[in-house]
This record gives structure tokens, sequence and C-alpha cells, in this order.
């Protein structure tokens, strides 16, 4: 027993050992390069972030570090970057602009708890209700929105700021059929940066959004009260802060799978959000969740896993400490570039095809998931109108049910082919002769399956209407599940029913 036992330890450590080689050191040199490339790129969306809100640049800074590097031992899809988000920002202004920063930092605990929580009775289930057309809407969406937000750094500035952006596209383009050994994002950066220093050139910079304070975060309590009445304020504001992120961050896990023909774990996902955001505000961050963008932007730089994140998250750090004087000198033409690129990888180009070659529903889904998206700009609420309309679509084509009669010998059969649920009721009733008087009818459930409580009410109602016309009424091919759902809820039933399964 002792032999056998020490064998299993042996070879769960064996397991463990070989997971960690591959979802850390399995891709060490291109993790790192890719990791760098993000930490830059998130510098300016952090600020903005944080402007968005309406808290100080450094709450969106530190949120980042926090996210990323967490996320990156207890998230569940290696290589995906979290960190504060755009789609996050927008829910907080309200709570910012009433309460105060405490209170955000105090939602933000509150947000990670319910993500906690969702994880643990594992809410990612849900995933497999969105339809494929929601998520090519939500794909596209999010590719117009990069899009949009990248439009007032580059539009109206400078004819240079045009020439910018023109360059950084010819690079991450064109360098990696001559470089593959560099990210031609990095290269992008580094070069365009020294060339605008040297030039002097008057280019709008990451330092242009706001002030960088060269400081780690430190651990703290939000000052509130702990109050039902602080319960009151900030629960409303962490509910869907913890929806809206786990929801894009679940998308973004989906997609990235796709991407990198791999699988995540999208319980330990939600977990791992969750836990990310309970300890970025106790550190002074906001929430966050995965972010497209970055994610897109770590995957085409060669970035597979964990440590790209943890790379982001650190290097980010690193960047504002020691290099905040020449971080603060990135030209946003650059960044802006490189985010051009993504939207344009991001977009899921072949939905135009797919519009003319799906069903018009599919279609109708996708387009309104998109419209909505882009209008709110808000992804839960796109997502949710793109699950309904689906769900809506689909219960208009199952709802149509057929009822066939016909007469053998001195018996009237009626065939019923459809489900039979609360939709097609109505039709299934109207399908009947309720006329008919002293007959034997029988009626043929083989190729239909009762579903619910308004199903078995329909069923009693033609039955008894029959019955009171003195006619013997029979009910034959139930399935066992449609039997016994009949056998609890149906008021026909009495010694002198015959109800059979089949």
């Amino acid at each position: 027993m002792r032999v056998k036992s020490k064998k299993y330890k042996y070879e769960v450590c064996e397991k463990v050992i070989e997971k960690l080689k591959t979802e850390w050191f399995s891709n060490i040199r291109g993790d790192i390069l890719a990791g760098i490339v993000v930490a830059l790129a998130l510098i300016p969306e952090a600020i903005a972030f944080s402007i968005i809100a309406g808290v100080d640049p450094m709450v969106g800074l530190y949120a980042s570090f926090c996210i990323a590097v967490i996320i990156s031992f207890v998230g569940g899809r290696p290589g995906m970057i979290s960190a504060a988000t755009g789609s996050m920002a927008l829910l907080m202004v309200p709570l910012v602009k009433e309460h105060g920063l405490n209170y955000l930092l105090a939602a933000t605990i509150l947000t990670g708890i319910i993500q906690l929580i969702f994880g643990i009775f594992k809410i990612a289930k849900v995933m497999k209700f969105i339809p494929r057309a929601v998520m090519i809407g939500f794909v596209n969406a999010l590719a117009i929105l990069i899009f949009t937000a990248q439009v007032p750094h580059f539009i109206g500035i400078s004819s240079m700021t045009y020439v910018f952006v023109a360059i950084t596209l010819l690079i991450v383009y064109i360098l990696p059929r001559f470089i593959k050994s560099i990210p031609a994002p990095l290269i992008a950066i580094i070069l365009l940066t020294a060339v605008a220093i040297f030039m002097d050139l008057d280019l709008r910079t990451v330092g242009d959004l706001g002030t960088i304070t060269k400081s780690l975060p430190r651990f703290f309590i939000p000052e509130v009260q702990f109050s039902f009445e602080t319960l009151k304020i900030i629960f409303p504001y962490s509910i869907a802060l913890a929806i809206v992120g786990l929801l894009e961050s679940l998308l973004t896990s989906t997609i990235v799978d796709d991407m990198t023909d791999t699988v995540s774990d999208k319980h330990r996902e939600s977990r791992g959000q969750g836990i990310a955001n309970i300890i970025t505000g106790f550190f002074g961050g906001m929430a966050g969740c995965a972010m497209i963008g970055q994610s897109m932007i770590n995957v085409k730089s060669g970035g597979r896993g964990r440590l790209s994140t943890f790379v982001a998250g650190v290097f980010l750090m690193f960047l504002i400490i020691v290099l905040g004087d020449l971080v603060v000198q990135i030209p946003m033409p650059v960044l802006v570039g490189i985010m051009i690129m993504v939207c344009i990888g991001t977009f899921d180009w072949s939905s135009f095809s797919y519009l003319r070659k799906a069903p018009k529903s599919d279609s109708a889904v996708m387009l309104t998931t998109v419209i909505i998206v882009v209008a709110t700009d808000d992804l839960s609420k796109g997502v949710i109108v793109g699950v309904i309309l689906s769900a809506l679509f689909f219960v208009a084509k199952i709802s149509k049910i057929q009822v066939i009669q016909q007469k053998i010998n001195e018996d009237i059969i009626f065939n019923i082919e459809g489900q039979l649920f609360f939709a097609s009721v109505e039709g299934f009733v109207e399908a009947f002769d309720l006329n008919i008087k002293n007959t034997n009818i029988i009626i043929d459930f083989s190729n239909t399956h009762v579903w619910d409580d308004s199903a078995v009410g329909a069923i009693d109602k033609i039955v008894i209407k029959y019955r009171s016309n003195n006619n013997e009424v029979m009910l034959q091919g139930l399935n066992s599940s449609s039997k016994n759902l009949l056998d609890r809820l149906a008021v026909h039933n009495n010694p002198t029913a015959k109800v059979s399964a089949h």
C-alpha cells in the first residue's frame, strides 16, 4: 500500500511539474518579448480608463499591474491579459462622482468576492448558451470600439501624426517577413520613439494623457464605514462590474482558445478574476477584467504562456518606476498604429459572407449585437440582447406544430408532429375539430414531446372537450418523460382515461 501511495504521489508531482513547465517555461523568449510589448501598450490604456472613471491615472496603472501579475498565477487561460478596462471604467463613473475613490475600492473588493462566488458555483457554464452569431457580433463590436477609441488620438491633430501611424502599420505588417525573433510592435515603439525624441517632433505622447507617479502600490483598507448602508451603495455597482467583467473575460478566453487552438479552464478563470479584483482593491486599483485588445497583441507578438501575462504586469511597473521619464515620451501615434493592427486582426472579415450565407435570424442577431455594443459602449447589453433575440428566434422556429387527422375504420386518429410547449399550444388546440361526437379518438404523440405545464393544459382542454361530446379518447405514443409529466399535472387523468407510453 505504501509503495502504491508513493508511486501515486510521484505521478501527481510529475504532472504538476510538467504542467508548470508547459504553462510557464515552454515559450520563454516569446513570452518575455510579448509581455514587454503588452506592458508598453497597457500604459496609455490604463491612464485613459482612469480618466473615464474619474480617478487618478495611477489607480488604473496599479490595477493593471496587480491584476496582470495575480491572474498569471490564478487565472484559467494562459497568455490572456487582464487589467483595467474601458467597459468596467464606464460603470464606475456614477459611483466615483457621488461617493469618491474609497467607495470605488470597496466596490472593487466586493466585485472580486462576487466573481469568486460565481466561480465556485461554476457560473461559467452559461457560456454554452451564447450562440455563434452573438460571438461573431461581440468580436466585431470590440474591433470597432477599439478603433473608435483610437480616433481622438490621431484624427485632426497633425500631418506628422498620420505619418507615424502609417509608418507603424508598415513596420508591424512588413517587418515580420524578415525579422521573426523580435515582435514587430516592440521594434516600432523603440525605433519611432527614438526618432521622435532625436528629431524633437511635435507629437502627442503618453505623458499628455496624465501624470505618472514613480511609486509602488501599497496595501491599505478603503476608508469606508463597514455598515449595511455602505453595502447598499456599492452592491449594485459591484454586481454589475462582476457580471460585465466575467462576461468579457470568458468571451475573450474563448476567442484566445480559438486563436491558439488550445483549451482553458473557464471556472478557474472566473475564480481567478475574483481573487485578482479582491487583492487589487486593497492596493488602490480599480476593478478590471480580461482585455481583448491586449490579449490579441500578446498572442500576435508570440505570447502563449502565463509568463507573458506576468512579464506584462511586472514590466509595466518597471516602466513606471525606472523608465517613467522615457515612457511619457512614447508617441501616441505609434501606439495608435499598433491598436489599429489589433482592430484589423480582431475583426472577423468573413462575417460579410456570413451575412449572405447564414439564416436571416442569425444575421439579424449578429448585426443587433454589433449595433447595441457600439451604440452603448456596453458589451454586456449587446451580448444579453443577442442571446435573448437568438432565444426568441429559436422558440419561433420550434413552435410550429402539425396535427394530421385521418380516419381508420371507425376511429379518428390525430398524429402530432413538432414540439408541444407554451409557444406552440395555441396552434395545437386550433388544429383540432372539437365538434366531433360519439367517436373513438386516438391522439398519437409518437413524433412529439410534451415539455411543460402549458402543453399539459392544452392536452387537458382537448381531452375534456371531446369527452364532454361523448367521445372515447386515448393518448398513445407518449415517451416516458411526457407521460410522467401528464401523470403529475393532467386534470383529465382518472380511472377511465387511457394513456399509453411507448
